[in-house]
Formats: C-alpha cells, structure tokens, sequence
C-alpha cells in the first residue's frame, strides 16, 4: 500500500518537473544588419533576420555613401528601421542578448567595404 502511494507520489513529481522544464524551453533568433560602405551608393545593405523556425525576413537599408560622401540621412533611416524592428520583436517577448559588429573592407585603398552587426535575440 505504501508502495503504490509512493509511486503515484514519484509519478507526479516527474510529471511536474517536466512540465516546468519545458515551459521554460528558449527560442534564440538571429538579426545581421549589413550596411554597405560603397562610395556612391552603389552597394546593397539589408537588415536580415533568421526565425527559430528557419524563416528568414529581409528589408532593404540605405548605403552608407551617396554620390557626395558620408550620408546622414541614410544612417538615420537604418538606425530608425533597425531600432524598429527590434522594438516590434521585444513586444513578442523577445530579449537581446548578444550584439557583435565589425568591419570588412575588401579593397587595397579600403574604399569599399561592409559594416555588420549581429543580434542575437532570445524568447
């Protein structure tokens, strides 16, 4: 008897550990903002982000340069969309966790490279 209600006490209490361990399961997703710095604006920059499920989500940013140098109003519009879209992902519960950036300049005079961040977000 005392067996039995030993069991059925055991039974519940994995039951429950396991509920409470996968109600806690993480969800991680990935944000790349490549921002071209092409003079002329020739480059293509994009804000690119990778869903827990595989999905991947693309927007268009502005070039760094246009035909007159260092544009301003470019970056204003990309931080605006960055900062956007990590706003709309916090309000589904997601949280940043990890963000990393660098530099990668291809060219011998360095007229042309990328700048890139990642964000790593988790749910």
């Amino acid at each position: 008897m005392q067996l039995k209600f030993f069991m059925k006490k055991m039974f519940l209490v994995i039951l429950w550990v396991l509920s409470f361990s996968i109600s806690f399961a993480q969800e991680y997703m990935q944000i790349t903002a490549i921002e071209s710095v092409i003079p002329g604006g020739l480059g293509r920059s994009r804000l690119i982000a990778t869903k827990p499920d595989g999905q991947i989500e693309e927007l268009p940013l502005e070039n760094f340069f246009s035909m007159v140098g260092i544009n301003f109003g470019n970056i204003r519009n990309n931080d605006k969309i960055i900062t956007t879209k990590l706003n709309e992902y916090s309000k589904q519960g997601w949280s940043v966790i990890s963000v990393t950036s660098g530099v990668y300049s291809g060219s011998e005079n360095r007229a042309a490279g990328i700048f890139i961040t990642r964000y790593i977000l988790k749910k």
